[in-house]
């Protein structure tokens, strides 16, 4: 018996967690932008500057909503079918 899911449809959560990533990679080189200047002994960047990285924890909260939010239907999914 086939699975009903199609291997390219989008599950519940899915958005959350690419949203997630792509906001974390973001945070992750303005961190590496941001820390450069220290490491190099140039003129560091505003203060600011700082708060872009932050941006990590932000998608790194965004995809595990979206993981929790799977988590959630397929056990919604499973109890209805089960």
């Amino acid at each position: 018996m086939r699975d009903k899911t199609q291997t390219n449809s989008a599950g519940p959560g899915d958005r959350l967690i690419r949203a997630g990533v792509v906001v974390f990679f973001v945070g992750a080189v303005a961190t590496l932008v941001t820390v450069a200047p220290l490491l190099l002994d140039t003129t560091p960047f505003p203060t600011y500057m700082f708060g872009l990285s932050m941006l990590m924890g932000v998608g790194f909260l965004l995809a595990g909503a979206g993981v929790l939010k799977s988590v959630a239907a397929g056990r919604r999914q499973a109890r209805a079918g089960g």
